[in-house]
C-alpha cells in the first residue's frame, strides 16, 4: 500500500532563501515550491527574438524589458514566478528589501509549452490580472505561427486578439510597437520533434 506523503509548505521568506542558493529556478505557489521545467530550443529562440527585437524597439522609451531570470512576485495570490518576458513602465517596484523580485509589469509574454499551456492560459493569467499595472498578456505558440493577445481596455475589460500566419504583424498595444511573425519566429523550426528537459 502506497502512503501519500504530506507536502511541505514554505513561507515566502523560506522560499526566497532557498531560491538564492538553488541550482534550478523554482516557482512559489502559496506555500509550495515547484521546480520549473527546462525549455526547448524553439522556446529559447522565441524568448531571444522577443528580447532582442522588443528591446531595440523600446530603446529611448520609458520601458524596460526583462526575461526569465527575474522573479515576479504576486502578493494577492502569494506567487513567485519567472515570466518568459515582462516589461515595466518607468521604474521597477521591488518587493520590500529585495532587488531580485519585481511587482509592476505592464506586459507579460509566455511562450507556451506542452506542460504549461493550460496553466498559462487560465490560472496564471488570473494571478497576473491581480497586478494593478498589468494590461497586456501575450501567449506565443512554439508549434506554429500563432500569437494570442489579451489587452485590458479603459473599462477594465480584457479584449482578445489572435495573430496567425507568417505574414502577420503583432501590435503590442501597451508599448506602441509592432513585431513581424518572422522576427518572433526567427530560426524556429516547427517540424523538429522536441522534448522538454530539466534545466
Amino acid at each position: 500500500m502506497l502512503v501519500k506523503t504530506k507536502p511541505k509548505f514554505y513561507t515566502p521568506d523560506e522560499y526566497r532563501q532557498l531560491e538564492e542558493a538553488a541550482e534550478f529556478r523554482n516557482e512559489y505557489r502559496d506555500g509550495e515550491i515547484v521546480q520549473m521545467t527546462g525549455g526547448t530550443i524553439n522556446h529559447s529562440r522565441i524568448i531571444r527574438n522577443l528580447s532582442r527585437v522588443l528591446g531595440n524597439l523600446l530603446e529611448g522609451q520609458p520601458f524596460e524589458l526583462f526575461h526569465n531570470d527575474l522573479r515576479l512576485w504576486i502578493p494577492r495570490h502569494r506567487r513567485g514566478t519567472y515570466p518568459d518576458v515582462m516589461v515595466i513602465e518607468g521604474e521597477p517596484v521591488f518587493s520590500e528589501g529585495r532587488s531580485d523580485e519585481i511587482l509592476n509589469p505592464i506586459m507579460i509574454v509566455e511562450v507556451l509549452s506542452k506542460s504549461t499551456t493550460d496553466f498559462d492560459r487560465e490560472d496564471k493569467f488570473r494571478f497576473y490580472r491581480s497586478i494593478p499595472e498589468f494590461r497586456e498578456y501575450v501567449l506565443v505558440s512554439q508549434k506554429e505561427f500563432l500569437v494570442e493577445q489579451y489587452i485590458k481596455n479603459e473599462s477594465n475589460q480584457w479584449l482578445f486578439q489572435e495573430y496567425e500566419g507568417e505574414a502577420a504583424r503583432v501590435a503590442f498595444a501597451a508599448l506602441g510597437v509592432q513585431m513581424s511573425m518572422s522576427e518572433i519566429y526567427n530560426k524556429v523550426v516547427f517540424e523538429t520533434e522536441e522534448t522538454e528537459v530539466q534545466e
